[in-house]
């Protein structure tokens, strides 16, 4: 980490160049408006293939134990990030080859200075010299993704009503209705805290010099499908940890994502099939959703895989403000609009 490398990480993160037709980067699927998402159920690539999961929050995603829903293994921004800009199942920003990106970034003096800069080459590279300009130790796909997870590690979000009220000591942070709905959130009968747990209100996190801990995905009762052994299966675009392990047992079960911000990342769920923070509330509330008809009809609560914490529960009116209303109180508004995170100036 350095101010340099930052720099051309957040330079990297919003230049269109890093797509196959110049129309994308790594901003179009991650707002920070939007929490680093981009408010859609599912993205869409550059050949226009839909992506079967929704955009994740890079809300303090240097944190993250797994970086994708579903994916155990993916653990390292460095490696993670070469996924959407090289995948081909589905098509994200669609580059074949690392060396047409590099060759793109390479004809761009400014780039070549930046790359300079920020990974301290002895001496200033030469125009003159075309060794200095192309060669491969300047400009090289490690640094791209080194310079893109530099950046991405100082999205740190931390300044919401809740980090006021607790970390912070101003009492009068949270309103009556949001410490109500705080009470709920981390109360037995709800549980929610069970799975987005610890300070970004997701799962397991690590940081320098902490224990390593393994990934958790839960399977909460979305889909309740027809399956070779019976109930309990997935739509098979999304199977969930299963894709990886081939377990039946891991069917539907994906990664809590961050609550930090929720209110200003719907769609919901992992497809972005629940479009409010409200009808969340119903589907767990329910102990699982019900879909009465389509191709996905079925009842989520009787999930043979079903985590067990997901049981349900009854919310009066009242409380269902109350906790809608301390979610709220999860927003970071200086961390949608620091100036340092958004587009560096042209």
């Amino acid at each position: 980490m350095s101010a340099a490398k930052v720099a051309l990480g957040r330079f990297l993160f919003y230049d269109t160049r890093l797509s196959r037709d110049g129309s994308m980067s790594c901003a179009t699927c991650h707002r920070q408006e939007l929490a680093f998402t981009d408010g859609n159920a599912r993205p869409v690539g550059v050949t226009g293939d839909m992506h079967p999961r929704s955009a994740m929050s890079l809300t303090n995603v240097a944190y993250n134990v797994s970086l994708t829903w579903d994916d155990p293994g993916s653990r390292f921004l460095e490696d993670q990030l070469t996924t959407p800009i090289f995948g081909h199942d589905p098509i994200e920003m669609g580059m074949e080859r690392s060396e047409d990106l590099l060759s793109r970034l390479r004809s761009d003096w400014l780039t070549v200075l930046a790359f300079q800069a920020a990974f301290g080459d002895a001496a200033p590279p030469s125009p003159d010299d075309p060794q200095t300009r192309e060669g491969p130790q300047l400009i090289t796909m490690d640094r791209v993704a080194k310079a893109l997870a530099a950046f991405e590690r100082t999205l740190i979000s931390g300044d919401s009503a809740f980090d006021r009220y607790l970390y912070q000591g101003q009492t009068d942070a949270l309103s009556t209705s949001e410490r109500r709905g705080m009470q709920l959130f981390f109360s037995h009968r709800l549980a929610c805290s069970d799975c987005h747990q610890g300070f970004n209100f997701s799962g397991p996190f690590h940081f320098e010099g902490s224990r390593d801990h393994e990934p958790v995905f839960h399977n909460t009762g979305l889909y309740n499908l027809p399956s070779e052994s019976g109930l309990g299966g997935y739509p098979p675009d999304n199977p969930g940890l299963r894709r990886h392990t081939g377990r039946k047992e891991d069917t539907g079960r994906f990664r809590a994502p961050t609550l930090r911000n929720i209110a200003v990342t719907a769609p919901y769920m992992h497809d972005g099939s629940i479009p409010t923070l409200d009808e969340v509330l119903d589907h767990y509330a329910a102990g699982g959703r019900t879909l009465t008809d389509g191709s996905y009809a079925g009842v989520g609560a009787q999930n043979p895989f079903k985590n067990e914490r997901v049981r349900g529960f009854q919310l009066t009116d009242t409380e269902r403000r109350d906790l809608l209303a301390f979610l709220h109180a999860l927003t970071d508004e200086s961390f949608l609009s620091d100036p340092r995170f958004g587009p560096p100036d042209p």
